[in-house]
């Protein structure tokens, strides 16, 4: 095998898992309530129980996602220029993993896991060497994604190579969502479709890519049905998996 087939080897599975609303927005609190439900209780049913009958090993987020569970930096502190240093692998103690892609190091965790899972961030090398000095006071694992953070396809090779771990959630948000699909990354969809809308022109949707006017995030990659299953409440599980022209890496 070949260096680049060995770490694709050892890269986990990537599925994004989300729940939206009929018109493909990001946001509940935005969203009508389906018939006499509210659309809160509605997504609390479904969305983690969904979740758990995939069987990952942990979940990815972005930073902002991240922010609802812990503090974060305004404007932290930055490197001039990129510095290569060395992951930091912390105790897992067998538990999944709950992943931070967090280029600017501006999350501030106080533990070393968030809900019981183990916290690891994904950073760039601009980060200063003090806010990596906090990640390791507070048991946080951390892997580097180049000098901007946006290499996801190492820092990926990284944690499959470092934790062993074969499948994780990508759970957003829409950005985070958009930059996996652009970087060919993303293996398989779950998605819980809800019975309402949300319907404002401009709100967020479950993959957004911040790409130049005419990119084309998802070409070379195809949508295959594998399961479509009614829930309660009129909410629709749809699983696709991808498959990828050999142009697409």
């Amino acid at each position: 095998m070949t260096t680049s087939e060995v770490s694709a080897a050892m890269r986990p599975r990537i599925t994004c898992h989300m729940i939206t609303s009929l018109d493909g927005r990001l946001h509940p609190a935005r969203w009508s309530d389906p018939g006499d439900d509210r659309i809160d209780d509605l997504v609390g049913t479904h969305y983690e129980a969904a979740a758990g009958r995939i069987g990952a090993e942990g979940w990815i987020v972005g930073r902002r996602t991240m922010a609802e569970f812990v503090d974060q930096d305004a404007d932290p502190e930055r490197l001039e220029a990129p510095m290569t240093r060395p992951n930091h692998l912390a105790e897992r103690g067998g538990r999944d993993l709950c992943v931070a892609i967090d280029p600017a190091g501006r999350l501030r965790f106080d533990a070393d896991h968030i809900e019981g899972d183990h916290a690891v961030v994904i950073l760039s090398e601009r980060v200063t060497d003090a806010a990596l000095a906090r990640l390791r006071v507070a048991g946080v694992s951390y892997l580097f994604a180049g000098p901007d953070g946006d290499r996801l396809t190492s820092a990926l090779d990284a944690l499959g190579e470092a934790f062993g771990v074969s499948h994780l959630l990508l759970e957003g948000g829409g950005t985070t969502n958009g930059a996996f699909l652009a970087a060919g990354l993303i293996d398989a969809f779950s998605t819980l479709i809800c019975p309402a809308l949300d319907g404002l022109a401009g709100e967020a949707s479950i993959v957004e890519h911040a790409g130049p006017a005419g990119s084309r995030p998802a070409a070379g990659q195809r949508l295959l049905l594998a399961a479509c299953e009614p829930l309660s409440g009129d909410v629709v599980w749809l699983r696709h998996d991808v498959e990828r022209a050999e142009s697409v890496s």
